[in-house]
């Protein structure tokens, strides 16, 4: 009867255990995300649970040295304990970063836990390397000056007394126009550098790189920073600037004296027209007795008058045509005394006949060639 009781209890005790471990899965892909001194624990869990059932994570950790011990279950530390994130971080436990851990993880819903994950880590060989904290550049004549801050831990301590001072730092510079591609490099352990051998007045760009040489890590690379080199400018540049200087005053002179010019003939054009009214025009609208009134276009009155300008030409015509009168008045005297001595009375007549002939068509002649003139000066002037 005894041994019936103990084999009951056995059984119930066994499916106490296969109801706690045997069904739950495991957490998978285990990995650490870790840089400086910043660790955390990362898994996935993509199984399948019940609706009734909600599924937690526990993290731990433990020094290698002491998992080797006979009661090591006891000497595990929890990080996290009923966490629903698939991620734990380490950072507040303060992993030594030479030091070599184990850490663990499990899932736990409120009736079953699964079985633990287990992984190694040590940070000094695993934990990836940050770039500096810091950089900066200063001018000094030619040369540039670089100023380098380390990377920092999480307690903002240097990630160089960690490394036991094997810490470097790989300083890739080029001109800001070139690019990165042609760049140049500089391996130092110190973090003050000086770039030498640079060009006068010129762009450079810098970047730098955290190395640790012992386990072969290099960090991305840090911001670009630029900085103008100092230094006397060479002859041939400032000539070149003094140049273009020169040319871009003279065409802004150019424009300037080109807007006034415009602007003064549009101006004098608007003010002071060069087309003026006539003399005796003017003299009527100044004398407020004589303005002509305005009319309006159905007035029967005549409204305009003709104007006739004569030239000088005129004048010289009328003396010419009064010499040749009287010209010919002299030779027809002349001729009618010699010739016709015998008739009184036929000479006098023919002579008076040819006189009055002669001087009709003089006259005909004259006020032709008067009218021609009179007709490309004559004019219709309204008042």
């Amino acid at each position: 009867m005894t041994a019936l009781c103990c084999l009951g209890v056995c059984f119930v005790l066994l499916l106490k255990v296969s109801a706690g471990f045997g069904d739950l899965r495991c957490p998978e892909n285990v990995s650490v995300d870790s840089l400086n001194t910043r660790y955390v624990l990362r898994w996935d869990w993509p199984h399948e649970t019940t609706a009734n059932q909600t599924v937690t994570f526990t993290a731990q950790y433990i020094a290698e040295f002491r998992s080797r011990k006979a009661k090591h279950d006891k000497l595990w530390r929890s990080v996290c304990v009923n966490n629903s994130e698939h991620r734990c971080d380490f950072t507040r436990a303060e992993l030594h970063y030479q030091g070599l851990y184990l850490l663990r993880v499990r899932a736990n819903t409120s009736q079953q836990s699964s079985s633990w994950v287990q992984i190694g880590f040590c940070p000094d060989k695993q934990a990836a390397l940050g770039p500096p904290s810091s950089v900066k550049l200063n001018a000094v004549k030619e040369d540039l000056e670089v100023t380098i801050t380390d990377p920092l831990s999480s307690n903002n301590q240097s990630m160089k007394t960690l490394l036991d001072n094997n810490l470097s730092y790989l300083i890739q510079y080029w001109r800001r126009s070139e690019g990165p591609q042609t760049a140049k490099v500089l391996l130092t352990p110190n973090n003050v550098a000086t770039l030498i051998d640079l060009d006068r007045q010129t762009w450079y760009c810098v970047r730098v790189q955290s190395r640790y040489e012992y386990y072969d890590k290099n960090s991305v690379f840090s911001d670009t920073h630029c900085a103008r080199t100092k230094g006397q400018m060479p002859y041939w540049q400032i000539f070149l600037f003094f140049m273009a200087s020169l040319l871009l005053c003279f065409l802004l002179a150019l424009l300037l004296c080109f807007c006034f010019y415009k602007m003064f003939r549009l101006l004098k054009n608007t003010f002071w027209p060069a087309i003026q009214l006539p003399e005796h025009i003017q003299e009527l609208w100044l004398n407020d007795s004589e303005k002509p009134q305005l009319l309006s276009p159905a007035s029967p009155e005549s409204v305009c008058e003709p104007l006739v300008m004569v030239n000088a030409v005129l004048d010289e015509v009328e003396a010419m045509d009064e010499q040749s009168v009287n010209a010919e008045e002299q030779d027809s005297s002349a001729h009618s005394r010699t010739g016709s001595s015998d008739s009184g009375v036929y000479s006098t007549e023919e002579d008076s006949c040819h006189r009055s002939t002669t001087h009709t068509d003089l006259q005909m002649s004259s006020k032709k060639h008067r009218a021609q003139l009179h007709d490309g000066t004559l004019m219709e002037l309204c008042v």
